[in-house]
């Protein structure tokens, strides 16, 4: 491993002119980046091969109103969830943590296999499974970005993360595609052990950048400008909660996600609604191909994350370090926003399916790529109990509690007031109109902790 990091720093070969199309990386830092790009690839890629198995699994069992109301529960469980990650954090070290956790969720997958060969009936394992989904994606995202935070300083992250995150882009496009060649041949329960197999690989990936990163010869912590063992070391005690109430900026930054992810859910919800609608009138008219609606459903949602992940990908490669580079991290925080007004205003205008359909292809490239990266690049300037603790309370319990808004809204919208799409969106734009309102004040925050940035 030393000699792998001396001839990197030396030379870079090969994958350093490689990565340098991307965005400015210079040779000690090629290997590791390279590491943690190809970790959350395969992060990833195992998500998206089970993710149209969710879909499929909840909209063919509650539909897409049922499956509005769930978030709530995983938004009251993610409180108990982020309480215990603090806990685990403060007692062991990161690399144990990680492998720890997630070991964890490989476990539960090949339970969830089993669980469908038993008697157990469809919907309520179908439930089960979207509950867990929703834990599972916040909380493997957020920790494995708070391990990359406490890797690289400031200054590193701002120049390597949209070289990493390409990792994660690539492996959304490769896992939504492989879901799509899979549900026909080998069947929703099967593609579980996939990503159980490819989780196992993102835990031995973890050691080795974890050990490459301690053990090699003068490299420093440089985000916490400490000694190496410093990462061999429990975190200070404290609660993610306890901490991101301390401080303005980790509040301004839970409600900017909060309302990123009420927007986004309320247009998946949109969408939800209609492809639902459209399996069941495929298969009453014998237009399904012989797919069920579950199938039909979980088909449709893989080619939609095809495209989305496509766009996200193009965007990753070839835009977001040059965003960086020309207007910063601070200032990219408007872009999404920017896009959801705009597509929203226009399916408030008269929505169809073709037209919700591309304006989530753009929203979620957009999220995905850009604001994926800006949103894990604001806590470079954070302490490292904040990294982890902090960060995992506002990606998982605030990302959540913007699907509960979600929940709320569709509940009143449906049950009480009667909204169409139309309505929906008007109320979209109305919301994206206060994301940018706190998107300003995270930004001034953010510029006075980073005055000459």
């Amino acid at each position: 491993m030393k000699n792998l990091h001396g001839m990197s720093k030396r030379n870079g070969g090969a994958l350093y002119l490689l990565l340098r199309l991307f965005t400015e990386v210079r040779p000690g830092e090629v290997v590791t980046a390279f590491l943690l790009g190809l970790n959350i690839f395969l992060l990833l890629t195992a998500y998206y091969i089970i993710k149209p198995v969710r879909e499929g699994l909840i909209l063919g069992g509650v539909g897409a109103e049922g499956k509005s109301y769930l978030s709530a529960v995983i938004a009251v469980l993610l409180v108990f969830v982020v309480k215990a990650f603090s806990s685990i954090a403060s007692r062991v070290s990161r690399q144990k943590l990680i492998s720890r956790v997630t070991v964890f969720f490989i476990s539960n997958l090949v339970i969830f296999y089993f669980l469908s060969l038993s008697s157990i009936s469809q919907k309520m394992l179908g439930l089960i499974f979207f509950v867990w989904m929703g834990i599972f994606n916040v909380m493997v995202v957020a920790q494995f970005w708070g391990f990359a935070n406490d890797l690289y300083s400031e200054e590193e992250g701002k120049r390597l993360f949209p070289l990493v995150a390409v990792g994660a882009t690539c492996g959304a496009f490769v896992g939504s595609q492989i879901a799509r060649w899979l549900v026909g041949p080998i069947g929703l329960y099967e593609m579980m052990l996939v990503s159980a197999g490819l989780l196992l690989i993102c835990t031995g990936l973890t050691l080795v950048i974890h050990k490459r990163e301690t053990r090699c010869p003068g490299r420093e912590l440089k985000s916490m400008q400490k000694e190496p063992d410093e990462a061999e070391k429990p975190l200070v005690r404290g609660g993610g909660f306890q901490l991101l109430f301390k401080r303005k900026y980790l509040i301004f930054l839970a409600f900017f996600v909060l309302l990123l992810n009420f927007v986004n859910t309320n247009g998946e919800f949109f969408l939800g609604n209609v492809v639902t609608e459209r399996a069941m009138e495929a298969v009453d008219t014998g237009m399904a191909g012989g797919l069920t609606v579950d199938e039909f459903i979980a088909r449709f949602w893989a080619g939609f994350y095809r495209y989305s992940n496509l766009l996200a990908l193009l965007i990753q490669l070839f835009i977001v370090s040059r965003i960086f580079k020309w207007i910063g991290v601070r200032t990219s925080i408007f872009i999404l926003p920017v896009i959801a007004l705009g597509g929203y205003s226009f399916i408030a205008a008269g929505a169809s399916l073709m037209l919700i359909h591309w304006v989530k292809v753009a929203e979620n490239g957009t999220d995905y790529s850009l604001m994926n990266t800006t949103r894990h690049a604001l806590f470079l300037v954070t302490s490292r109990e904040e990294k982890y603790k902090a960060k995992a309370a506002i990606d998982t319990f605030f990302h959540r509690a913007g699907d509960v808004f979600s929940a709320v809204l569709v509940l009143l919208g449906t049950a009480v007031f009667s909204f169409r799409t139309e309505s929906f969106a008007v109320v979209n734009v109305c919301l994206v109109l206060i994301w940018i309102v706190v998107a300003v004040l995270l930004f001034r925050e953010h510029k006075r902790l980073t005055p000459d940035t």
